[in-house]
């Protein structure tokens, strides 16, 4: 049984060596076989058939033994771990050939206790046939699991089964351990390197640090270029507003006369026409700096290739359409045209028309509030004649006289008398210091004082002495550690070392090998380096005629944007034409305003105590007159932003 134990044992050992994620288990089992050279052939043919079937059939005994680990043998140790797997091993596969009793002795050669839990799990049919089985069919087939290991294993349950039961004899029948008293633990010094006296420090002198220079004051300044930034643009917009100022004021003024308006209200209506001046023509024509170059990055270059190129290739796509026979569409979109511009005339029309009846029944409303005050100033004109009285009687009769009471106030004076007290100070009287006797000192007292006097001296003499001692000791002590000490030896750098390494150089040839790798890795830096150069050079060239075909069509489209505007301007129509029910509302306005200026010119004479006409009347007659001006002026101005902003947009869009 000792020799099974030291077989198992072995086992054990070889399998603890074993690492599954380094070794592989042919090296391994040759590495091993070489180890039990020692060793009986017959002990040799046992331990590495049974290490060779461990490492073979590995997945299969983990399961087993992992499962034992979490169920049963949860207090069990974890290097006891292959001492499972080797039982396991032996009861599944060599149990047929190695026969009941050795495997008996095998089993009692170790210790009772683990043998007997861990048969007792594994050899329990519940286990056995129901989840063993099934984790081992996930690796081999479930045929072959059940014909030559489960079934073999069910068979040999009554014999295991004795075994069993005689181990847990042993455990109820075994003894208790004799305590023998334990050799005391006595504790050994650790022999530890003394380390050398640290060297006490000289205190050094505090560093006078220099001053520092102040901080200047322009670092807390904005710079120059910020400031001449603001100035220009507050420059630019002041320009910008007199330009816009100047536009508002006088616009249209050639094409539409203008009535002269009062004195007073010159500030109104300059206050209430509003600022109506196109985007586009304040950029074209009001800009102070008109010469400056814009400066395009690349990517806005490319668009604009991009874009004249696919302008390009649209002309070229519809002038192949042209000569393959396609229809040009100039005829109908002229005909659209002209259809939007009747449809947009019909529409300002029909505006127009509303906005004039809107007038119409202002100045309707303006003539019925009038006819209502002349027949109120005459009703009260024939009241008034009916209740007249004369004023001259009613102002003598009487008169109411006031005659307001008088008093008279008499003031009296009084005096009063003040009484005075005198005040007697009373003295203090103090009581005398009596005078204080002094006494010779003792004579022992005076013996005492100077002897610690002594005492006293003495001991700060050997203080100065031992501190002079002691900054000799330092100084003898720092002049050693300053001495020069030859370590080491002597190193030639153009041996070779020896060691039978491949390329195994010395430190000369490694430095100039270094040195000619750096030269090569130099050179291929500033051969890149130039091909960069030269890159950035072609795209630069390829960049800069980019720019000169650009600015090429740049020109060309703003020469036809120019040709399209005066065939614009010669193909419009120098006055728009006016609708039936426009000029028929116009003149209702005017018979209107007629009457309306009739009828205050009788007012005005038929009533000559009645106050002016109202500022509200005024106020709305000239805020009528101003909404008809600025339409006017509106309308003219739309016609000569279509003309101007036509060619603007397109070349925006270019």
């Amino acid at each position: 049984m000792a020799d099974y134990g030291e077989c198992i044992e072995t086992v054990i050992e070889q399998l603890d060596r074993f690492k599954p994620q380094k070794d592989s288990p042919e090296q391994f089992l040759e590495a091993a076989s070489t180890c039990l050279q020692t060793l009986s052939p017959q002990k040799q043919a046992f331990i590495l058939e049974v290490l060779s079937g461990c490492l073979e059939y590995r997945k299969l005994l983990t399961i087993v033994v992992d499962a034992f680990y979490v169920r049963d043998g949860r207090l069990c140790l974890w290097s006891d771990y292959n001492l499972f797997q080797v039982i396991c091993y032996l009861a599944t596969f060599q149990l047929e050939e190695l026969g009941f009793q050795l495997f008996c002795n095998i089993v009692k050669s170790q210790p009772a206790d683990k043998m007997h839990k861990f048969l007792r799990f594994f050899f329990n049919p519940l286990n056995l046939c129901s989840w063993i089985k099934d984790e081992w069919s996930l690796v081999y087939e479930t045929a072959h699991v059940q014909e030559n290991w489960t079934d073999p294993l069910m068979r040999w349950q009554p014999e295991v089964q004795e075994l069993i039961d005689q181990l847990e004899r042993v455990l109820t029948n075994q003894l208790p351990l004799s305590k023998t008293k334990a050799k005391v633990t006595e504790p050994k010094q650790f022999n530890l390197t003394v380390p050398r006296p640290r060297a006490i420090p000289v205190p050094e002198p505090v560093p006078v640090v220099a001053k520092p220079r102040p901080v200047p004051r322009t670092a807390y300044q904005s710079p120059k270029e910020k400031q001449v930034l603001e100035v220009t643009k507050r420059c630019n917009r002041r320009k910008a507003e007199e330009l816009l100022l100047r536009a508002n004021l006088g616009e249209m003024r050639c094409a539409m006369p203008r009535e002269a308006p009062a004195q007073g209200s010159k500030k109104a209506l300059r206050l209430q026409s509003p600022p109506r001046i196109c985007k586009t023509l304040q950029l074209l024509f009001c800009r102070p700096n008109d010469d400056i170059p814009i400066k395009l990055n690349t990517a806005a270059i490319l668009r604009e290739r991009a874009l004249y190129q696919r302008q390009v290739e649209r002309e070229l796509q519809r002038v192949d359409k042209l000569v393959d026979g396609a229809r040009d569409f100039s005829a109908f979109l002229e005909w659209q045209r002209k259809m939007q511009a009747k449809d947009h005339e019909e529409q300002q029309a029909a505006g127009e028309c509303r906005r004039l009846q809107g007038k119409l029944s202002h100045e309707e409303a303006i003539l019925a509030r009038q006819r209502l005050l002349q027949e109120n100033k005459q009703k009260a004109d024939r009241k008034k004649d009916e209740v007249a009285v004369p004023a001259d009687g009613q102002a003598d009769t009487a008169v109411c006289r006031e005659t307001p009471p008088g008093g008279e106030v008499h003031e009296g004076a009084g005096g009063a008398g003040d009484g005075g007290a005198q005040e007697h100070p009373g003295g203090a009287n103090e009581a005398p210091e009596g005078p204080t006797a002094g006494s010779p000192l003792d004579p022992q007292v005076q013996e005492v004082k100077e002897e610690s006097q002594e005492l006293l001296q003495r001991r700060a003499q050997e203080a100065r002495e031992e501190q002079t001692r002691r900054c000799e000791l330092i100084s003898q002590l720092r002049a050693l550690e300053t001495q020069p000490t030859h370590k080491g030896k002597l190193v030639d750098l153009t041996q070779i070392p020896g060691y039978g390494l491949e390329g195994e150089m010395s430190i000369v040839e490694l430095r100039e090998r270094l040195a000619r790798l750096k030269e090569a890795q130099k050179r291929e830096e500033e051969e890149k380096r130039d091909q960069i150069i030269q890159g950035k050079r072609a795209k630069s060239q390829e960049l800069q005629n980019t720019l000169e075909q650009i600015s090429l069509c740049r020109s060309a489209m703003g020469r036809s944007a120019a040709l399209r505007c005066e065939e614009r301007k010669a193909a419009a129509p120098s006055a728009p034409s006016q609708d039936e029910r426009v000029l028929q509302l116009q003149l209702r306005i005017k018979e209107k305003a007629a009457e309306r200026r009739r009828q205050a010119a009788l007012l005005h004479v038929s009533a000559p105590r009645a106050a002016r006409p109202k500022p509200q009347a005024q106020r709305e007659a000239q805020h009528w007159l101003e909404l008809e001006r600025s339409r006017q002026r509106r309308q003219a101005a739309l016609q000569r932003e279509g003309s101007a902003c036509g060619p603007a947009r397109r070349l925006g869009a270019a």
